[in-house]
């Protein structure tokens, strides 16, 4: 089975990975243009940022306004792209479907919009139900968890998730499961999730993994080197060595930032999967 690579659009001015196209519909385009060429099977089209502590909250309107001409403009290029509107807003997620985007990737698993369950169901879309623990602005301040409690915690609650969302009317064979690396995770706890993700495939689903350009990285190569922080543009060749291991821990989708290099790290992934599996 082939990895699929969904690569990351952020239509706002305040990305973490400082890869914001807020403004600049003709760049946005391009670049999605670019990732669908280099063997992007998904675009990730996001308007609002999920940055910790500088989380910049929108109205869906807001929202809208930066998204849906950005995927109009792709699906006009090119009608085949497979389109996913990261979004927690019901609003946001009808116009985008509409619009002609086939997934909602929902950040917050369905809890911070009470009617996004029922919307998407409605709406007979993909779905990606990710695990988070609270708010943006809470994360600093929430209690750690130890590595031997992150991957039941998780595995707990996208269970619930996943029940929800199929009590809610989303068909079973429409969910996707994003165990949330980083999000309300401490440093440590996101290599003991990465390290126990076999043990979120027994919840059936397909299993997204984003760990591109993500903190728990720089802090590792801090250490590597000497330093307090790796700054996210030089954490690259990280991305790589996280995507790899993701796959080969049982990741059926990665998203990131650098599709080419993240396709090529994916085949080798799936080449050494495949010969294991033919032993």
């Amino acid at each position: 089975m082939q990895t699929t690579v969904m690569g990351i659009l952020n239509i706002t001015p305040d990305s973490f990975s400082g890869d914001g196209l807020a403004g600049d519909q003709e760049k946005a385009v391009e670049r999605g243009l670019t990732m669908l060429n280099a063997g992007a099977g998904i675009l990730d089209v996001g308007g609002e940022s999920t940055r910790p502590g500088k989380h910049e909250a929108l109205s869906a309107e807001q929202e809208i306004d930066r998204v849906l001409p950005v995927i109009q403009a792709l699906l006009e290029a090119r009608p085949d792209a497979l389109i996913s509107i990261d979004t927690y807003k019901a609003k946001t997620a009808r116009v985008a479907v509409a619009a002609g985007a086939q997934i909602v990737n929902d950040v917050s698993g369905f809890l911070w919009d009470s009617e996004m369950a029922e919307t998407c169901a409605d709406l007979q879309c993909g779905v990606v139900l990710m695990h988070t623990r609270g708010r943006p602005d809470e994360w600093k301040t929430l209690p750690r968890l130890s590595a031997e409690d992150v991957a039941p915690m998780v595995k707990a609650d996208l269970s619930c998730r996943l029940q929800a969302a199929m009590t809610a009317g989303v068909r079973s064979e429409r969910i996707v499961l994003d165990p949330g690396i980083g999000f309300g995770k401490a440093y440590e706890s996101n290599y003991a999730l990465l390290a126990r993700l076999d043990e979120l495939r027994e919840l059936g689903k397909p299993l997204l993994c984003g760990v591109s350009r993500k903190s728990f990285l720089g802090r590792t190569l801090a250490a590597l080197y000497g330093r307090v922080d790796a700054a996210v543009i030089d954490r690259s060749n990280a991305t790589l060595a996280a995507v790899t291991a993701s796959v080969l821990a049982g990741a059926d989708l990665v998203r990131v930032h650098e599709v080419p290099a993240a396709v090529e790290a994916a085949a080798i992934a799936d080449a050494i999967l495949a010969a294991s599996r033919s032993e």
